[in-house]
């Protein structure tokens, strides 16, 4: 019989749980030498405050003044959601794939843990991953394992994984005391990469299923949610069978968790990817060159902004809500006005120049040398010269490859050379068109070109091009405004001696009558402008286009009176608005308020106006440009075919260049201002006639499909048919003194003897 020695377990027993409390001792040393970064040794955490305000890049929103999104600004392409705003079928796949006992643990799942590290002795691949949603939370939204937080031992390859994966246990378990279960969901939902830079589900549903993230289907959160495990390797534009197989795997994984019924997941399983793909970038969506034009104001707006007040806002990253004065429903009928018209006058275009290149000089010649002379202004072929010398420059810009490029029946895939590809693209006719609120000076549409993608010029702002007889009213209201002339006023058709300048006609002809302001304005008459501007000269004419709201620079000469000076439509569409509101001149308002990404209010944007005419004139002005439309012979007479005259009042103006180079139309009603130009790249692209290159033909017709489709809208009622408001006590007074021979009323400030003005 063998006898034990007392004692002998009962030391064993003792050393194994001095082994375990010491092992549990330096395993609490170790997490707090790690938290507070003993010796510098591991590395920086994010403090309490960081935790509470958690940052991630968030994409800063432009929305219309209805609330709808006309795109973002963004280096990742995220929009965060509230937990209400997602479908139960994103939520439940989740929980089902990533992470089954979310609801139950603190942070750190020790059975995941123990599955873990059985796969790894039993080399078993597929046992899955250890980490919690809220662990994966604290390694995306905190970036545990970036450099900022290294230490000296982060150096050692396996030693850094151990102290990132302790980092993301300290932190789950942080998290997991102050937020709550559904906010380190959202966390992550709203932080995590789907591919394609969609980051958040928001984003994700917009990218993959033109959705919203509440509208998901089972197997569209099932594939989104797969995505995550290999954004790239998941990738259903790239790799469709394996987005089809993992989405199946997520719709097995909530099979089996009771989140679908066998017959549900049997069902789903069987459904086709049905991808709905559009990539949410800076060529797409609405208002593109209005959003670019905004893109330079709001980082001068942010730069600004963060120096008075210490603030250090990001356009890109911070998440802002920048809430425009744009009307999504007007934006979206003047493209679609633009792009039908737009449509219709290439084909008359291309037609006009069938066999022929439309780049040509005065006599309707083609200018020789003028593709070449294109290529040297290149920046492009003079880097490409300064590298490989002129004559392989050239080679380069003559060999032809496979290339994408614009026509209005979609993206051609073409094989061209750069030179080729130029004389492709000088063949196009472009446009920009903008709508403003006169009431207001709120900007409601702005289309800058025929397409962002490949033409990024904006011909609304940026652009400058002869107004023409656009410029006229300018001529008339300092005359008005000066007390030379009164509305009725009649000056007859004709050259006149002593002018300086005498210019003809459209037609080459005086008809030697004697025209009404009205009808001279509103036929277009050249020589009766001519007149006036010698009578209020020009320097005047200046004054008054500059104090209504043309900034550009306008040179003092009697051709001014035909609109000589380049324009932008913005500045057109600004001046003329304070014909239609009483006088006043509006500084054009595209930004109502700007919030941070929390709902705060930056900055409340509020209209500046001045009165710059008095009500009187501004209306009379308008009882002028009335004639255009309602009178016979009037340049806007075509209006009447759209079905946008009766009951209504319209003021308008049609101005084409020489050469039929440039075609504007300026349209008022009594609540919306818009003016339009078209015209080639360069000057030298036109239509060779008058008939098809006046404004009245090649711009009008825009306005007047835009205006239909506006008035078609029974929601926008604010811009409805009507009367231009009249002032109090308004009377149209033609004066008292007539002319016996000709029946011409003759102000008191000139006359000659046979009483008609000059």
């Amino acid at each position: 019989m063998i006898e034990l020695q007392p004692g002998k377990y009962r030391r064993s027993i003792i050393r194994v749980w001095l082994g375990a409390a010491i092992g549990l001792g330096l395993f609490i040393l170790y997490i707090v030498a790690v938290s507070f970064n003993f010796f510098w040794l591991f590395g920086g955490m994010p403090d309490l405050i960081t935790l509470e305000n958690p940052k991630s890049e968030l994409a800063s929103e432009l929305l219309s003044e209805d609330g709808k999104s006309l795109g973002k600004y963004f280096f990742e392409n995220r929009t965060p959601v509230e937990f209400d705003q997602i479908s139960k079928n994103v939520t439940d796949a989740l929980i089902a794939t990533e992470d089954a006992r979310f609801i139950n643990h603190s942070g750190i799942d020790p059975r995941s843990m123990l599955r873990v590290a059985k796969g790894i002795l039993l080399a078993n691949s597929s046992s899955g991953g250890g980490s919690t949603l809220t662990q994966q939370v604290a390694k995306n939204l905190f970036e545990t394992r970036s450099e900022k937080y290294e230490g000296f031992l982060g150096k050692i390859p396996f030693v850094r994984t151990v102290i990132a994966k302790t980092k993301e246990w300290i932190l789950s378990v942080t998290l997991e005391r102050k937020y709550t279960k559904t906010e380190i969901m959202m966390m992550y939902l709203n932080t995590v990469s789907f591919g394609n830079n969609s980051f958040g589900i928001k984003t994700a549903s917009k990218t993959y299923f033109g959705k919203e993230p509440s509208d998901l289907e089972v197997n569209e959160a099932a594939l989104l949610v797969g995505m995550l495990q290999n954004p790239t390797l998941y990738n259903p534009l790239r790799f469709p069978t394996n987005a089809l197989n993992r989405r199946n795997t997520v719709l097995a994984q909530m099979e089996k968790y009771n989140y679908l019924s066998e017959d549900q997941f049997e069902n789903y399983k069987e459904k086709p990817l049905d991808l709905k793909f559009t990539v949410d970038g800076h060529n797409t969506g609405p208002a593109p060159y209005f959003r670019e034009s905004m893109r330079g104001y709001m980082r001068a707006w942010v730069k600004r902004y963060n120096e008075d007040n210490g603030t250090d806002y990001d356009l890109y990253t911070s998440g802002l809500r920048i809430y425009t004065t744009i009307d999504s429903r007007l934006q979206q009928y003047q493209e679609e006005a633009l792009n039908e018209h737009m449509r219709q006058q290439q084909k008359l275009f291309d037609a006009h120049w069938k066999g022929r290149n439309p780049w040509a000089d005065e006599s309707g010649k083609e200018i020789p040398g003028f593709i070449e002379k294109a290529v040297r202004a290149l920046p492009y072929f003079n880097i490409l010269k300064r590298e490989v010398g002129e004559e392989e420059a050239w080679k380069v810009m003559r060999r032809p490859y496979k290339m994408k490029v614009f026509s209005y029946d979609g993206e051609k895939e073409m094989t061209m050379s750069p030179m080729d590809s130029i004389r492709y693209y000088k063949r196009f006719l472009h446009a920009g068109m903008m709508s403003m609120d006169p009431r207001s000076g709120e900007i409601k549409a702005w289309v800058g070109g025929v397409n962002f993608k490949y033409f990024k010029y904006d011909h609304v702002k940026q652009g400058a091009r002869q107004p023409g007889s656009t410029f006229k009213p300018f001529v008339y209201v300092a005359a008005l405004d000066k007390n030379f002339l009164t509305p009725c006023d009649k000056i007859v058709d004709a050259p006149v001696p002593e002018n300086e300048y005498n210019p003809t006609n459209s037609n080459g002809k005086y008809s030697e009558q004697a025209l009404t302001l009205r009808q001279a304005l509103g036929k277009s008459v050249n020589s009766v402008s001519a007149a006036i501007i010698q009578m209020v000269k020009p320097e005047t004419v200046v004054e008054y286009a500059h104090k209504l709201g043309v900034t550009s620079k306008l040179d003092p000469y009697p051709s001014l009176a035909l609109g000589v000076s380049s324009v932008s439509v913005y500045e057109m569409v600004n001046a003329y608005s304070a014909f239609a509101n009483g006088g006043y001149k509006t500084e054009p308002m595209t930004i109502l308020r700007i919030e941070d990404r929390h709902g705060n209010v930056l900055q409340d944007f509020h209209q500046k106006q001045i009165q710059e005419l008095s009500a009187t004139v501004a209306y009379n002005m308008l009882y002028l440009m009335r004639g255009a439309v309602e009178d016979p012979g009037g340049t806007a007479g075509r209006l009447h075919s759209y079905g946008i005259t009766s009951g209504n009042e319209i003021a308008a103006k049609t101005g084409t260049t020489n050469n039929q180079s440039d075609s504007w139309f300026m349209g008022m009603t009594q609540n919306l201002v818009s003016g339009i130009w078209v015209g080639g790249e360069d000057m030298t692209i036109h239509f060779r006639t008058i008939d098809l290159g006046q404004g009245g033909r090649a711009a009008m017709p825009a306005w007047g499909i835009y205006m239909k489709k506006v008035y078609n809208d029974q929601t926008l009622l604010q811009y409805r048919k009507g009367p231009f408001i009249k002032p109090e006590n308004y009377v149209l007074d033609c004066g008292s003194v007539k002319s016996d021979s000709t029946d011409t009323y003759i102000p008191p400030s000139r006359s000659d003897d046979e009483g008609v003005l000059f």
